[in-house]
């Protein structure tokens, strides 16, 4: 009864946001697939021959009396995020007003097979050579070189991540850096493919997923993408949702950026996702960066958009927000769901900012809106004529400075970091320090020279 309803609600909606010139027209070649729902997922019998995904489980620090205690499946991502802190955070990870940078973005690639409004221009990017791009080894040194001085949290972005031919293997290297402090290992992806690389994707240690999805409607999905693909995004949130039931404990998120004229008559549609799902739809206000064609009359406020939302339901609340979250995040009463809204535009939330990004071709960016980037990767290759490290010459690289630091100590207990190790956090402390306290308003960004979306890491 509950799934019969969830269907019909949502063939009304998209009935009454389609623009009007599709509603006569011929059935989309990926028709609207619903998410599951506990109803559905209940009656649905299992199929003997497949194996049923089991929960990933992490060791919590021993005390006495649970020496071989496993955390359980509902608790899994509260156990990791109140896990006590290793050490002490290091200074170069710390800017000048105080904030803490344990957040690092990872842009793994700048390919993507969509052509999304706002984060790609029309004529396309230009490819940086692969010779330019960071190879797994060099982005799992600087993830250990990043977790060892306190960050907590990796999120590996693009382009689209799911797109790089070893996601996989690169996910579950990241992943053993939970031994050294590492609580949170998360995905952006726009969920064309990721269905199929999802679970062992959980096995690696995958927490959470912002996903990508700005419209319902397969039809408008074209437009605002230049590409289909809305079926197979629907059948990953479903997934996700599936393997949620069954304990993988992943957190999800879609993320919707809303244009005027475009998909704000979805606003309503998207947060009635969450009458019976546990999930956000984060709405996320436009923001200009090269050849997206920004300006300020395609940009629906967060208030705008909120004043939508109470037309339906005027009892929608706030909800306490962690320290450094980037969204404003509601509830409607009674929902299992989440709304949020990412308010870059009009109410920067540059004061707990904790991030840094790393770009697919290894330069470091302090702030998204800013455009000083200083290179990793060249430090990195220094002493390898310059030429990209593959897994042989890291682990030579590697072998080398543990030598010299022996024969220097005398020892061969803990030696500290290396030479190289020391330049990198020396260019990274640094770059941290001159982080401005907030980025430009919308006066100056439209006007200020930045990347494609689609080349930081979005």
């Amino acid at each position: 009864m509950a799934e019969a309803s969830f269907k019909r609600m949502i063939s009304t909606l998209l009935r009454q946001t389609r623009p009007q010139s599709f509603r006569n027209g011929k059935p989309p070649r990926y028709p609207q697939r619903q998410l599951s729902t506990a109803a559905n997922a209940a009656a649905r019998p299992l199929t003997p021959d497949i194996p049923q995904w089991q929960a990933h489980t992490v060791e919590p620090s021993p005390t006495p009396g649970n020496d071989h205690q496993t955390v359980t499946k509902q608790h899994r991502l509260d156990e990791l995020r109140n896990e006590k802190e290793p050490r002490q955070f290091s200074s170069f990870l710390i800017d000048n007003f105080s904030r803490e940078h344990n957040y690092l973005r990872i842009s793994i690639t700048e390919r993507c097979n969509l052509r999304c409004l706002y984060c790609m221009p029309e004529e396309g990017i230009q490819l940086s050579p692969s010779s330019h791009l960071l190879t797994s080894p060099e982005i799992v040194y600087l993830s250990e070189l990043f977790v060892n001085q306190g960050v907590n949290k990796i999120r590996l972005t693009g382009g689209e991540p799911t797109v790089r031919k070893d996601i996989v293997d690169l996910m579950h290297q990241i992943g053993k850096l939970r031994n050294n402090g590492l609580k949170e290992l998360c995905i952006t992806t726009n969920g064309i493919s990721l269905h199929r690389k999802l679970d062992s994707m959980v096995e690696s240690g995958l927490t959470g997923v912002n996903l990508s999805l700005d419209t319902l409607d397969p039809y408008q999905f074209q437009i605002m993408t230049r590409r289909n693909g809305h079926e197979a995004v629907m059948k990953s949130i479903n997934r996700i949702l599936e393997m949620n039931k069954l304990g993988a404990g992943i957190k999800l998120k879609i993320n919707c950026v809303v244009m005027r004229g475009l998909n704000e008559r979805e606003i309503v549609p998207f947060v009635e996702l969450g009458r019976d799902q546990d999930l956000e739809v984060r709405f996320i206000e436009y923001m200009p960066f090269d050849g997206n064609k920004w300006s300020e009359k395609k940009m629906l406020s967060f208030g705008e958009m909120l004043a939508l939302i109470r037309q339906k339901y005027p009892h929608v609340e706030k909800v306490q927000d962690h320290k450094n979250d980037t969204s404003k995040t509601y509830q409607v009463p009674g929902f299992a769901g989440r709304i949020g809204f990412i308010t870059s535009m009009t109410h920067n939330f540059c004061g707990t900012c904790n991030r840094l990004r790393i770009t697919s071709d290894g330069n470091l960016k302090v702030c998204l809106f800013g455009n000083a980037e200083v290179s990793l990767r060249d430090i990195l290759r220094e002493s390898n004529d310059g030429k990209p490290l593959d897994t042989e010459a890291m682990e030579a690289i590697r072998q080398l400075e543990m030598d010299r630091r022996q024969q220097v100590t005398g020892s061969t207990g803990t030696l500290g970091v290396s030479e190289k190790e020391a330049r990198l956090l020396d260019v990274i402390g640094m770059a941290v320090k001159r982080k401005e306290e907030k980025h430009a308003g919308i006066g100056d960004l439209e006007n200020m020279k930045n990347r494609p979306m689609i080349l930081i890491g979005g």
